[in-house]
């Protein structure tokens, strides 16, 4: 495979103070807050060139953690080209509803994703039902791209998350389909309020399970509203617990907050880990 790393560079102006700005931050090391570890992954890594472009050069600033790969979409090979050269840590995202864009893709694979895609855009609530008859579906297109990371990558992916989050829909997770010990991106986590009772207990009911199968971590949050008093509220949860956030270069936003490392700009003494790391050991 071979790849062409050449790319566009944007700038934006910085809206939050570094912490050599800060005129408050006290000399003494002992008196800094414990820092917030956390890991920030770019999702969709492989989508199209666009999408893997601008990742790439959010990888030359050491702006995330990692990334969640897509497979048979139209840039898939040169992303895990990329990804193996560069040593950007790679998870599979699992896609259910997105169409493959990758020529040569076989007919009996497509014609499975396309039953799937087309039961789960049907409403909201489709990913909580089981559907029996899309049994072998959800089978074959899961293992079907478990086996194409794995030739793209040259190894089994050690975590696993879902376009849309689908790699959570009843089916996956009742035929098992997940392989057992891998790190599974849990549930969005929201503040009592934010969601329904109902909502809450469901995701709740699902983290549980998770948690018995696979290595998750305790909070998990899209980086969008990119509001500095709500990310500096959930940067405090990351001094105590192991906190995800997810973010997607393909809008011209969030690119630039990726690019320009805002998130450190947040809050005080902000580590943004090397690789998906649920211990604090490798940091940016």
């Amino acid at each position: 495979m071979q790849c062409d790393t050449s790319e566009t560079a944007a700038t934006h102006d910085r809206p939050f103070k570094t912490r050599e700005e800060s005129s408050y931050i006290s000399t003494d090391s002992s008196l800094w807050p414990r820092a917030a570890i956390v890991i920030l992954n770019a999702d969709d890594w492989g989508l199209n060139s666009d999408t893997t472009g601008r990742i790439f050069e959010c990888a030359q600033e050491r702006a995330f953690s990692c990334v969640s790969a897509m497979v048979f979409m139209d840039d898939s090979e040169r992303a895990a080209c990329l990804a193996r050269e560069h040593d950007i840590d790679a998870g599979l995202h699992l896609n259910f509803t997105c169409g493959f864009t990758t020529h040569g893709i076989p007919s009996q694979l497509r014609e499975h994703h396309q039953r799937i895609a087309s039961f789960l855009h049907r409403n909201t609530y489709t990913r909580i039902l089981f559907n029996p008859l899309l049994v072998n579906s959800f089978d074959y297109v899961t293992k079907a791209q478990i086996e194409e990371f794995e030739r793209l990558y040259g190894a089994e992916p050690t975590r696993v998350d879902g376009h849309h989050h689908m790699h959570l829909c009843a089916n996956v997770l009742l035929q098992k389909l997940l392989p057992e010990g891998t790190i599974v991106r849990r549930n969005q986590s929201f503040a009592v309020g934010e969601k329904g009772r109902v909502n809450r207990w469901y995701r709740r009911t699902q983290d549980q399970y998770l948690s018995k199968h696979h290595p998750i971590t305790d909070y998990f949050f899209d980086i969008l509203p990119m509001e500095c008093v709500r990310l500096r509220r959930i940067l405090e949860l990351a001094r105590e617990f192991k906190v995800e956030f997810e973010a997607h270069a393909n809008t011209a936003d969030e690119y630039r907050f990726l690019r320009n490392r805002e998130l450190v700009r947040c809050a005080e003494n902000v580590i943004i880990s090397h690789g998906y790391q649920l211990h604090a050991s490798g940091v940016h």
